[in-house]
Parts: C-alpha cells; structure tokens; sequence
C-alpha cells in the first residue's frame, strides 16, 4: 500500500495517506500554470465511527509563497468514516511554479460529539522528470 500512497500520517487511530500527481493536460508551463490532483484516503483504525468536519491546508508554491486553505469537509461533505473504514476523494492544486508543497490537518469529530484535529503529510508537488531519475 505504502506504493500506492508515498505519504502517510497517522495520528491516534487515524492514518491519512496521500498520492499527488502531475496532470499535464490541464497544466500550461509557458505561462506559468502546473496543476496537481492529489488522492487522499482518511482511514479509521479505531472501533468508533468519526466525521471529518473540515480541513486546513498550507499550500507553499517553488517561490516560498504560502496559501492558506480552509473550509468545511472535504469535496463539499462531511463524511463518516466507519471503524475500519476509510474515505477517499480526489482534489487538485493549481501553482504558478514548477514545484511547491502542501501539508495541513484535518478537523475531526467523535461520536460523542468531542472535536480534534489529525495531521496531513506533508507532500511534495513536482513536475516529473525535473530531477535526475535514481537508478
């Protein structure tokens, strides 16, 4: 799985994994405009069910430039992730440069109604083949 998803953090009983990746189509490098879609699946290991109230991110594009994101859920809900269940949903990123990085948490609730935050990995956006490959 680790293949899948190159970053993860966990936090409690929560694990969060993410997989960016590069979409060329929708990106326009002469002028100035990379886009990512990033996968991110929210996995519950504990044994009662949580809902993902709302997110935080921290997006710091190849110039140093931050942008902060917040909001409600994630994708327009607020999912319930059952024990040993897990959510999954795809967004996207646009930046002006060829690399950049996005971390963050997401705000959490418990059954009982108690709010806590989770931590999202930190993540590299980058355009492949910028770097020399490894062999």
């Amino acid at each position: 799985m680790g293949q899948m998803f190159p970053y993860s953090a966990t936090t409690g009983a929560l694990t969060v994994r993410v997989a960016p990746h590069f979409l060329p189509d929708q990106s326009d490098p002469d002028r100035g405009y990379f886009v990512w879609a990033y996968h991110v699946r929210v996995e519950n290991h504990g044994e009662a069910s949580v809902r993902l109230m709302a997110r935080h991110w921290l997006i710091t594009d190849g110039d140093g430039r931050v942008e902060e994101v917040a909001g409600d859920g994630v994708v327009g809900v607020q999912p319930l992730i059952p024990p040993g269940g897990a959510y999954d949903y795809v967004s996207g990123c646009p930046l002006a440069t060829r690399h950049g990085r996005m971390e963050g948490r997401y705000k959490m609730m418990a059954e009982d109604g108690t709010r806590f935050s989770i931590d999202i990995p930190a993540f590299v956006l980058e355009v492949p083949g910028d770097r020399p490959a490894v062999h």
